[in-house]
């Protein structure tokens, strides 16, 4: 009968335990990562690694350099904060800057969106983009980055 006990348990705690793979960030733990960023021009953490896809939080009180990522897609949930998202257009002075990656110094021809806390945001791969920030702001970012 023990021996049953003790495999029922067992069994149990295996079932109860989280999947392999699985995260949670809770308001009380981005608030404090985004209080550590907080007062530098431009700030990332990686968070996460899964399989086909890694998770950042990124903090910004200037704007961005235009980048272009061949073969990701970003997704961008604004926490806090916001700015200006230009996408689309041509990369001005676009150098590569590692495998698969090219950024450059502004977009010219690309469409303006204003964003602000609680919007999400998807950029598919080879889409030239940048964060604008206007000065005396700061915008801090949730961001999943998906490898295709």
């Amino acid at each position: 009968m023990k021996l049953i006990t003790l495999a029922v348990f067992c069994g149990v705690s295996l079932f109860a335990a989280d999947p392999h793979g699985f995260a949670i960030w809770t308001p009380s733990q981005v608030k404090s990562m985004e209080s550590k960023m907080a007062g530098k021009k431009t700030a990332t953490q990686q968070l996460e690694r899964f399989g086909n896809h890694y998770t950042m939080l990124a903090h910004r009180e200037e704007n961005g350099s235009a980048e272009l990522h061949e073969t990701e897609a970003d997704v961008f949930v604004i926490e806090s904060g916001g700015g200006t998202i230009v996408v689309g257009g041509e990369m001005v002075g676009g150098k590569k800057t590692a495998e698969h990656e090219m950024r450059g110094p502004s977009i010219r021809g690309g469409t303006e969106h204003k964003v602000a806390a609680g919007d999400i945001i998807h950029i598919p791969p080879k889409t030239p983009h940048q964060f604008l920030v206007p000065n005396g702001t700061e915008v801090t970012y949730f961001v999943i980055k998906v490898i295709e």
